[in-house]
């Protein structure tokens, strides 16, 4: 019998440790973070500086000492999402363009990943809000950006975790193949989940 699909995403996206890049401040990794994901789209252009933004984003996670299976389970599956754009890529342009677009879009998106690996929730609300600070005296909404910050990085983890539920719900009763079955249970059981999070929102006073 096949083993059933499943999206491995961790509950917790935080992974604990004492790295330099765990003790940085939260602050500096987002800006540094936004100053890689500019500057390898800009520059890396050709394969070999594709292969450098890799291997730089390789040493980041050895510096940040996080495991190799770890890593892997976090990558698998935007790898398979970019395959298929990468294979699209290809067919309309050539192969080392297609594998360059996926190796540097990729990397990006480990990049992202490390931040929230190396970096609390509350961490990062702290600077969200810190940075978005001086932005709050006319009028923007901070504490509302930070929380819907964190929201979406905890809702991610909930989302795959449903999507494990169906797909083995679906595989039960025999239905494996039906798009239906699948699409239609993760839709309603993510507005489900959207409404009683707005309904537990609304209860706190958070948007009155």
């Amino acid at each position: 019998m096949a083993k059933p699909l499943h999206i491995n995403v961790p509950l917790s996206v935080y992974y604990p440790g004492n790295s330099l890049l765990h003790r940085a401040r939260p602050g500096l990794k987002i800006f540094l973070l936004f100053f890689f994901l500019v500057s390898s789209a800009i520059w890396a252009t050709v394969l070999w500086q594709a292969g450098a933004v890799a291997a730089f984003t390789a040493a980041c996670y050895a510096v940040a000492r996080i495991p190799v299976s770890l890593a892997l389970r976090q990558m698998l599956a935007p790898a398979v999402l970019l395959l298929a754009f990468a294979a699209l890529l290809w067919w309309q342009r050539d192969f080392p363009t297609a594998l360059t677009y996926f190796v540097v879009i990729l990397s990006a998106v480990a990049m992202a990943t490390l931040l929230t690996l190396t970096t609390t929730i509350g961490q990062l609300m702290d600077a969200v809000e810190s940075g978005l600070r001086p932005l709050g005296k006319i009028g923007l909404p901070v504490e509302t950006i930070s929380l819907l910050v964190a929201l979406t990085i905890r809702l991610i983890p909930l989302t795959a975790l449903t999507v494990n539920e169906v797909l083995d719900a679906r595989k039960a009763r025999g239905a494996s193949r039906s798009v239906l079955a699948f699409g239609v249970p993760v839709i309603v059981r993510s507005l489900l989940r959207a409404r009683r999070l707005g309904e537990a929102l609304k209860s706190r006073g958070v948007g009155n």
